[in-house]
């Protein structure tokens, strides 16, 4: 397990190294004294901040009403903290320390793991769908976002276009399958195992234990109404997001004081696909990511301001949780590492279906 997790680190690092080539070689005149010296509005950035603590606090909540069938008494403070630190493990270890925000959880509420876990990725759709419903809203409906799509290259006006019909495509398609995974998931979660019974490493058997998993997730939606509070408490937790976002490139002054809230959607989107290539405690992927969006989307010129703006929002979005985590962490005694190992023995032995 251990050679597998370096092996995929030195992949990634060698992609990022390959991403970040390609990328200042085309800035032969990059001015690297130049990169520090861009004069910031601090109370932007601190702003910023603030709204991306918010948007923590509405995970908390948003877990709360998962929560409520079978731990009605639990409350959002005591999430809180949980929250905190699994995001500091994510930040600092990376996807090692993605499961410690439900491990934790899990050991606060007394609850199976293999229950949180499932909670957790259910989460994942409602966090696909409240991004997409407000990057859908700001590229199709009269926004800044819309006016700044038309007036944008063809080429550009294509990929925009084109990403939110993906979007469209993407969130129909996970809800078709949350839906049948509701009905017949058992059914399909048995047929993964006996079709795949005879790969390596019993694949077959750890399939069907996501579907399983992920089965018993669904069954903490517990009604409509339970689910649009989900969905309402998903956009508008997304939305603060935004709200951090051009908190931060608005701390740049002109030009970057021309990215509405609804353009900076697109920043975002262009920020958790490069998400996608981190190394622990670097980054790396994201603000690749948000420097190409930047340059080639908006058009921001200096490039030494892109690289600036494009570090600081991973700073602030994805870093500024780390002090308070950190201190958490401290207060409760507890160590990342050995929660990211707690939790990787735990993952093995979960059982695949949990009372809730």
């Amino acid at each position: 397990m251990k050679n597998k997790k370096n092996l995929a680190y030195v992949v990634v690092f060698i992609v990022l190294a390959a991403l970040v080539y390609l990328q200042f070689r085309t800035w032969r005149n990059f001015d690297w004294a130049r990169l520090f010296q861009y004069g910031l509005n601090w109370r932007h950035i601190l702003a910023g901040v603030a709204l991306i603590y918010v948007a923590y606090f509405l995970r908390a909540v948003r877990w709360k009403i998962f929560l409520r069938p079978v731990r009605k008494q639990s409350s959002i403070m005591g999430l809180v903290p949980p929250t905190l630190i699994g995001f500091t493990a994510l930040a600092l270890l990376g996807r090692p320390g993605e499961l410690i925000r439900p491990y934790l959880i899990a050991r606060h509420e007394n609850l199976p793991f293999a229950s949180q876990v499932a909670v957790w990725a259910v989460e994942r759709i409602f966090d696909v769908g409240g991004f997409t419903v407000l990057l859908v809203a700001a590229i199709f409906l009269p926004t800044k976002l819309r006016a700044f799509t038309e007036a944008a290259p063809p080429e550009v006006r294509h990929w925009i276009h084109l990403t939110g019909y993906a979007l469209i495509a993407l969130v129909l398609g996970l809800l078709a399958g949350a839906v049948l995974m509701a009905y017949r998931g058992k059914g399909i979660a048995q047929w993964v195992e006996g079709r795949f019974s005879h790969l390596a490493e019993n694949l077959g058997h750890r399939i069907a234990q996501k579907i399983r998993e992920f089965t018993v997730g669904l069954n903490t939606i517990h009604g409509p109404f339970a689910f649009l509070q989900l969905a309402a408490v998903s956009v508008l937790m997304w939305w603060f997001i935004a709200l951090s976002y051009r908190e931060v490139t608005h701390a740049y002054g002109a030009p970057m004081a021309a990215l509405s809230t609804s353009k900076v959607l697109l920043l975002m989107g262009s920020s958790m696909l490069g998400s996608m290539v981190q190394l622990p405690g670097v980054g790396g992927g994201s603000q690749l990511a948000t420097i190409s969006a930047l340059d080639h989307v908006f058009d921001i010129v200096p490039k030494e301001l892109t690289v600036s703006c494009g570090i600081m929002l991973w700073l602030v979005t994805f870093v500024a949780v780390v002090p308070v985590g950190l201190l958490l962490s401290h207060y409760e005694r507890l160590s990342l590492r050995k929660l990211s190992e707690e939790t990787a023995q735990a993952e093995e032995v979960a059982p695949a279906e949990s009372p809730l």
